[in-house]
């Protein structure tokens, strides 16, 4: 009788327990979806640690807008804008580290490519909503190559520092420097 009562006792916490999370989770999405400027969709944007995930399908593009040139001429300007604040704040922030060990310069220099890094699939995301399908596979294999070129680039400037605790630092620095150029190049380039 006592095992009776113990499993009804359970089936009813996991009850309630599905039941809040279910409540929790429809909150969220409410809350999420009333948002005034929701968050760009950067589902189909690149990892640019991963040059598989550059295989999206760009066919998807809605060619239905009627007048999009006022509209991307001004996203290009916002995002060029947009770029030169965060390489100002940027800059601030690696020649201003809390102290001058290398952890701290680690910690700059790894927020520093988390910046850059997430601009670049952004920027990537809505170039894939501008350019055509044949524009974009061509873009996609260029970004490709310029992974590669910027992964070694930075391999090889880091060597200088072989063994040493500076070899890590000098490989996230120049990936971030080359990042940060192709996040300028993509949007002066592609963006309309």
């Amino acid at each position: 009788m006592n095992m009776k009562n113990n499993r009804k006792a359970l089936k009813g916490m996991l009850l309630i327990a599905v039941l809040c999370i279910m409540t929790a989770c429809g909150n969220s999405t409410d809350e999420s979806t009333a948002s005034d400027n929701p968050p760009p969709n950067n589902n189909s944007a690149p990892n640019t640690n991963d040059d598989d995930s550059l295989d999206t399908d760009a066919s998807n593009t809605d060619s239905t807008d009627t007048d999009t040139s006022t509209d991307t001429v001004s996203l290009r300007e916002e995002y060029l804008e947009k770029l030169k604040d965060t390489k100002k704040e940027m800059d601030e922030m690696q020649e201003n580290p809390v102290d001058d060990t290398t952890y701290a310069m680690k910690k700059v220099e790894g927020d520093r490519f988390d910046v850059w890094d997430g601009l670049l699939n952004e920027v990537y995301g809505v170039l894939e909503e501008q350019l055509s399908p044949e524009e974009m596979e061509q873009l996609r294999e260029e970004q490709r190559e310029w992974i590669t070129y910027r992964d070694e680039t930075a391999k090889e400037a880091s060597l200088k520092y072989e063994g040493g605790t500076m070899e890590q630092l000098e490989y996230v620095m120049v990936q971030n420097n080359l990042t940060e150029e192709r996040c300028f190049e993509l949007v002066e380039d592609y963006m309309k």
